[in-house]
């Protein structure tokens, strides 16, 4: 008897706007999605409310969801893999965008690859590149930091290295913040960083109320900034 094949993992991007009733997908992709039911998610409330916009010829009830967060471990990602060595396809879901990016899915990608399983992503939207594509700040050579540290001083010293650092190499560095610390960490920005400096802020990004907008230091301190408070930001700099 031959050996069952392995199943495939299918990263599944989503809206970015969390509001968002329609699918991001291609045709391709959504038949793929509607024929698969294992689904491993960081949200699952969102991924059915996603894969509902999708009109799916199965109910979503019958569907089996695994939550993946940053407290999972190692052990607990090992058995969502369990289908997948069985030969079945299993659907990896962010709770907004590309999952695996910025996101504990990358956990199961990285062990999925140590198994030998084929990791096979879908087309659609990051908040990151979607920020740096609007940005007008270097596309050629950027880097990605996830969260600055939680505590001001700590934070401060961080933002002065990464200033530093994109200036010497020409750098685009881009971060992200928990939406209520959005507003403290752009009066950090606008007080510590060098006039001369660009600063991008992507907000809301997708959604209707979408605000993209680079302006150096210098600009930006004569401006009334937009409100950030709990809403989704993407911030990027160049020295």
């Amino acid at each position: 008897m031959t050996a069952k094949a392995i199943g495939h993992l299918y990263l599944i991007p989503v809206p970015i706007d969390q509001n968002a009733k329609e699918s991001v997908l291609l045709e391709s992709h959504r038949k793929i999605v509607e024929g698969l039911d294992y689904f491993v998610v960081e949200n699952e409330k969102t991924a059915r409310f996603h894969l509902g916009a999708l009109n799916l010829h199965k109910p979503i009830n019958q569907l089996h969801f695994e939550v993946i967060d940053q407290n999972k471990t190692q052990e607990d990602i090992a058995r969502y893999l369990t289908p997948l060595l069985e030969g079945l396809d299993i659907g990896l879901l962010s709770e907004s965008g590309c999952p695996a990016v910025a996101d504990p899915g990358s956990k199961m990608v990285a062990l999925a690859h140590q198994k030998n399983i084929r990791v096979i992503p879908m087309t659609g939207p990051s908040s990151i590149i979607l920020a740096l594509m609007a940005s007008g700040l270097n596309g050629q050579q950027f880097k990605f930091h996830g969260y600055l540290p939680s505590e001001k001083e700590d934070r401060i010293k961080k933002i002065i290295a990464i200033e530093n650092e994109s200036c010497k190499y020409h750098e685009t560095q881009i971060f992200i913040e928990t939406p209520y610390r959005n507003q403290h960490i752009l009066n950090d920005l606008i007080s510590k960083l060098q006039d001369k400096t660009k600063l991008c802020i992507a907000l809301d990004i997708s959604s209707e109320n979408e605000f993209i907008l680079t302006k150096n230091i210098a600009d930006w301190k004569k401006e009334m900034t937009p409100d950030l408070k709990n809403k989704p930001c993407v911030f990027l700099l160049q020295g």
